[in-house]
C-alpha cells in the first residue's frame, strides 16, 4: 500500500524532492514503462495543487501519442512541433507558458487549461515522452516547477 501526503505550506523545492524519492519508489523494480507512468500520473495529480491535467504524451513513429493521464480526455496525437506538447518534444527543451491562449499554435485540448508546463523525458539523446501539466490558473508554473519536473524526468528516464 502507497500513502503520499503533502504539506501545501511547504517550499516547492521539498515538495518536489518528495515527489521524486515517492516517484522512484513507486516505479522500483517495475519494468513496464506504461504501467510506471500510470502511476506517475496519478502521483503527480495527487502532490500537485492547481493541475486539471497531468500525464505523458508518449513517442511512437515520429509522433506523440496520449499516454496515462489523470484529467478530462485528451488530444490523442500531437505532430511533433505542434502545440506546446510537439514543441517540447521537437526541441527536447522544456515548454513552460504562462497563457496558453497566447502560445502560437497551442492544442485546446480542454478550453479550461490557461498554463502548461511541458518536460521532455529523454534518454540517450531520444525524447521518449513529455511530461505534461496543465492548470486552469495563468501562470501557475514558475522555475522552481519547471526544475522540479526536470529532475522528475531525468530520475524516470529508465523507467519508462
Amino acid at each position: 500500500m502507497f500513502s503520499f501526503t503533502t504539506d501545501p505550506a511547504q517550499p516547492k523545492s521539498q515538495l518536489y524532492a518528495e515527489l521524486r524519492s515517492a516517484a522512484l519508489a513507486l516505479t522500483d523494480g517495475e519494468t513496464d514503462a506504461v504501467a510506471n507512468m500510470a502511476n506517475l500520473a496519478a502521483l503527480m495529480w495527487q502532490f500537485l495543487p492547481e493541475l486539471n491535467w497531468a500525464g505523458f504524451y508518449r513517442t511512437i513513429n515520429g509522433e506523440l501519442v496520449l499516454g496515462p493521464f489523470c484529467g478530462k480526455p485528451a488530444c490523442i496525437r500531437i505532430p511533433y512541433g505542434s502545440g506546446v506538447c510537439g514543441t517540447a518534444a521537437a526541441q527536447g527543451e522544456t515548454q513552460m507558458v504562462a497563457d496558453v491562449h497566447a502560445f502560437p499554435g497551442h492544442i485546446a485540448c480542454d478550453a479550461e487549461s490557461r498554463s502548461e508546463l511541458v518536460v521532455p523525458v529523454i534518454r540517450e539523446g531520444k525524447v521518449l515522452a513529455v511530461i505534461d501539466l496543465d492548470s486552469p490558473r495563468v501562470s501557475r508554473f514558475d522555475e522552481d516547477d519547471q526544475a522540479g519536473v526536470e529532475a522528475l524526468a531525468a530520475a524516470i528516464g529508465e523507467r519508462i
